[in-house]
């Protein structure tokens, strides 16, 4: 395979990969634009080129840009994509304590690790986890996003019951439009801007930028986010410290990527969950710059390019919104993605592989080179910031489909942001639950019309391996945030180490 890989790689295979990934890196930093909206366009722009030339482009606007949505969401704290809302948690606390640098390093760095991985994993297991992944059932995917909901509740907000709370709006907000099982309009109130459904990129930008702003503003303060940047130290030693969690994380990410829908806000979330469950003596306590927590969530985000490329190759269904675009781009060449890949264009795997692992290279080159400059914006003072952010929130929600509703609705919610954090409730899990309420919905609702045609609607619903372990952890993870529950488990650990010592 590595013979293959280099055999594809040439000087002009190695120019378009950087230009990719420079296109990324813009692209995803900037509030607003997505990784899919460029993956898009290069469909259009790509239609005449070879396949390995398009191939080299895509791989490296997919990579870069997975991980440029960490630049905005630690330096003003607004994340570039959903999947780096964990990464505001630790990151923007980092950028205000003068460690921009550190953050940022951190985060192109772990990001590279989890690509690195991700791709380790396509290459060598990719039809095994392709395996697992089509062994969910419609339930199964219900009961994982309801565990990412749990987790969710309880790592966001000091209140276990006002994180859930703010769940539960973002899954009551994923419900306004099209019914996706009868095809009739929900809670859209005669509007015809809520048909298609409250647009994520508005409701993201303004809960986490919009909010920021009218936050600032409400302070009075109006001085910079810090008073130094922090010089950004190649200091790989020190993350090399980080591996053993760098491993896990990118291992939830590989493979919660690999399950079709679910994408890299599930997966870093649930990794953030994990390393604050796990990791006893972080930098500082988790959600107040604890570097644990950008390791975790970078490097679970980025391995989602590896795990969502798995059931594209194998079996063409998407993992996310950016590989079924690729898809699209591959069927636009003249390529079959699918079980027959490997046989009938064994090549194009290489290339892939090729361009990925590459892309992964130039991510770490640019994050050592051109992300140090973006540093300096914690700098600026907030009355010169503050406009340019506010600017930006507007042009980002208008591009999304360059309508005044957006950016109103950017608006609204970022208003709703700025109200939630006042009473203390985190956004972080309205922004989880608005991404997987549709999925939840229209999951178990396909589920029960499945099992309303077998014998028992119970038997048929959770007797399964997968059910029976998801619902497990569901339970274990309201239970572990019950203060009574916590209190009987920590003597029961107690009196197990004492009767063992």
């Amino acid at each position: 395979m590595l013979l293959q890989m280099l055999s594809v790689i040439d000087l002009n295979f190695i120019i378009l990969v950087l230009v990719g990934s420079m296109g990324g890196l813009l692209v995803g930093a900037i509030p607003g634009l997505s990784v899919t909206m460029a993956t898009a366009l290069l469909v259009s722009i790509t239609f005449s080129w070879s396949v390995k030339s398009a191939i080299a482009v895509i791989m490296g606007v997919y990579v870069s840009g997975v991980f440029a949505g960490a630049v905005s969401a630690i330096l003003i704290n607004i994340p570039g994509a959903p999947a780096a809302v964990a990464t505001t948690l630790d990151g923007f606390p980092m950028a205000q304590k003068g460690e921009a640098s550190e953050a940022l390093w951190a985060a192109t760095f772990q990001s590279f690790i989890g690509t690195i991985f991700g791709l380790l994993v396509l290459s060598m297991v990719a039809k095994p986890i392709t395996s697992i992944a089509l062994a969910f059932s419609p339930l199964d995917y219900f009961l994982l996003a309801l565990f990412g909901l749990t987790t969710v509740g309880s790592l966001t907000s000091k209140s276990f019951i006002k994180g859930l709370i703010s769940a539960l709006l973002g899954i009551m907000f994923s419900l306004v439009g099209m019914d996706p099982i009868m095809g009739s309009t929900r809670f859209t109130f005669g509007s015809m801007n809520l048909q298609a459904g409250i647009a994520l990129i508005p409701v993201l930008i303004g809960l986490f930028g919009f909010s920021e702003v009218l936050t600032q503003v409400g302070q009075g303060t109006l001085k910079a986010i810090a008073t130094r940047a922090g010089r950004m130290k190649i200091d790989i030693k020190g993350m090399l410290k980080y591996l053993p969690l760098s491993l896990r994380s990118a291992a939830i990410g590989t493979i919660i990527g690999a399950l079709p829908g679910a994408g890299g806000p599930v997966a870093s979330l649930i990794a953030y969950d994990q390393a604050r469950k796990t990791v006893k003596n972080p930098s500082r306590p988790f959600g107040e710059g604890a570097v644990e927590g950008i390791v975790a969530s970078e490097a679970a985000n980025n391995a989602c390019v590896g795990g969502a490329l798995i059931p594209m190759l194998t079996l063409a269904i998407p993992g996310d919104a950016v590989t079924a675009v690729i898809l699209a781009a591959f069927y636009v060449h003249g390529l079959r993605p699918g079980p027959l890949l490997f046989l009938e264009t064994p090549e194009l795997f290489s290339i892939i592989l090729a361009g990925g692992f590459l892309g992964a290279f130039m991510m770490l080159l640019l994050g050592v080179t051109v992300v140090p400059q973006l540093a300096r914006v914690v700098l600026v003072p907030k009355k010169i910031l503050m406009p340019v952010v506010t600017v930006l929130c507007v042009i980002g929600a208008y591009a999304v489909n360059s309508s005044l509703f957006e950016v109103l609705l950017m608006i609204i919610f970022g208003f709703l942001g700025f109200v939630m954090r006042q009473r203390n409730y985190s956004v972080a899990p309205m922004v989880l639950g608005l991404v997987l309420g549709g999925i939840m919905d229209s999951s178990l609702r396909r589920a029960i019309n499945l099992a309303e045609a077998g014998d028992s609607i119970m038997v048929s619903l959770f007797m399964r391996p997968i059910s029976l372990t998801l619902l497990v952890l569901i339970i274990i993870s309201i239970m572990s945030n019950i203060p009574a529950c916590r209190q009987v488990f920590s003597s029961i650990f107690r009196r197990r180490k004492t009767n063992v010592s």
